[in-house]
């Protein structure tokens, strides 16, 4: 072997163990959670238009009883 390959499959070795190593460190959130009030304000939202697609994601819930997991409240009946 050749001194290039030896020192190539050193590094290829370092740099699998790095990666291995670092993959069991703790995960820190990159948000603290005094700041997750700001992410959650209706303005960050994507749409246009929040208070209309919250209106009209609740209207789709009542009139179809199997639709759900969107963040609008209400049952199949039409109230609150």
């Amino acid at each position: 072997m050749s001194a290039y390959s030896t020192c190539l499959r050193a590094a290829i070795v370092a740099t699998a163990l790095l990666v291995a190593t670092t993959a069991c460190s703790p995960i820190q959130p990159w948000v603290k959670p005094y700041e997750r009030e700001h992410l959650a304000d209706p303005i960050m939202a994507l749409d246009r238009n929040p208070v209309s697609s919250t209106y009209i994601d609740h209207v789709f819930e009542t009139r179809e009883g199997a639709r759900g997991a969107t963040g609008a409240v209400g049952g199949g009946c039409g109230c609150n």
